[in-house]
């Protein structure tokens, strides 16, 4: 179904990546985006090729769970345009009741998931100062530390912050050995996002910024998207308290949950490389959500078997 309205698209949304604004960032990186409609719900569906071959993969990040009939409909489409295999990341919690057996699909729990299945949301409804003695006591002392010390909290939604941001986020990178998203994929969200969801605050110790998050303000949730940290004055804890100023960002823009976009289990190992940042979430007094599994809709069962025995032997051996 071709969805020429901004407004009708985003009131079947739940997640940004499903909005208009998230598909007129992909086409304009160069993506095919196709948005399909089925029992009042949206899919909104990205086609990558599959270099050298005329097949492609289709992918559908944090929509609802497909019904029968957007099963058929995804099915139909990809039968008819060499599509091997539908990757959904559902945005809804975990059901034990739900497996492939409910469905007159070939569907496969996807073994190369691009999302977490868990992630931290905060419940934003309640006044500051509960919030506040809801966080653990050492990310409490950490806020009133980077206010002793001088941090200060901008919010600069312009090009000018984000540049900031940028810097940041990809010095971050860098230094974590982390290969994400190209900088002009960054740019391309942030252009088509600007105006209507996404905001940049900065922390600021004098002149020098010290760590920037990249937000989402969504059908009242407050998304954190991305965020950058310098190595400069460690000691004054900046991003805790930036992290604060954008739980109280949300708030003076009306969301009433934050969800902080990926996160390990909550028996989780401390070796785990994410355990920093599930760790440091976790000091706001958040709840582990359980999302459902990304899901695999199988249209043509021999090629997603060759894919994904090329696809293991490729990230087994990838330097």
């Amino acid at each position: 179904m071709n969805i020429t309205n901004p407004t009708e698209q985003n009131s079947m949304a739940i997640h940004p990546m499903q909005t208009w604004e998230w598909g007129e960032a992909r086409t304009a990186m160069g993506v095919e985006v196709i948005k399909i409609q089925s029992d009042g719900k949206l899919y909104q569906m990205t086609i990558h090729p599959i270099p050298h071959t005329p097949y492609s993969i289709g992918y559908i990040p944090r929509s609802e769970m497909p019904t029968q009939s957007a099963l058929t409909r995804l099915h139909e489409f990809g039968k008819k345009n060499n599509v091997i295999f539908i990757k959904i990341e559902p945005y809804i919690p975990y059901d034990e009741s739900f497996g492939p057996s409910a469905f007159n699909f070939q569907l496969q729990k996807s073994s190369h998931p691009l999302f977490p299945e868990w992630t931290q949301t905060l419940d934003l409804t309640p006044p500051e100062e509960e919030l506040l003695k809801k966080m653990k006591p050492k990310t409490r002392y950490n806020i009133r530390l980077a206010e002793k010390k001088g941090v200060v909290i901008k919010e600069i939604s312009t090009d000018e912050g984000y540049k900031i941001f940028e810097n940041l986020y990809f010095e971050t990178c860098e230094r974590q050995g982390y290969r994400g998203h190209t900088p002009s994929y960054h740019q391309t969200i942030w252009n088509k996002l600007k105006d209507t969801q996404a905001h940049i605050l900065v922390a600021f110790l004098g002149e020098t910024p010290l760590a920037a998050y990249e937000l989402l303000i969504f059908k009242k949730t407050l998304y954190y998207l991305y965020g950058g940290s310098s190595l400069l004055h460690k000691n004054v804890m900046a991003p805790n308290l930036l992290m604060w100023e954008a739980i109280r960002l949300g708030k003076k823009q009306g969301a009433e949950l934050f969800d902080m976009w990926g996160s390990l289990p909550p028996e989780y190992s401390n070796t785990h490389p994410w355990a920093g940042f599930t760790r440091f979430k976790e000091g706001y007094g958040t709840q582990f959500l359980h999302l459902m599994p990304s899901i695999d809709v199988v249209i043509r069962p021999i090629l997603y078997k060759t894919y994904g025995i090329l696809h293991a032997f490729r990230e087994k051996f990838y330097l």
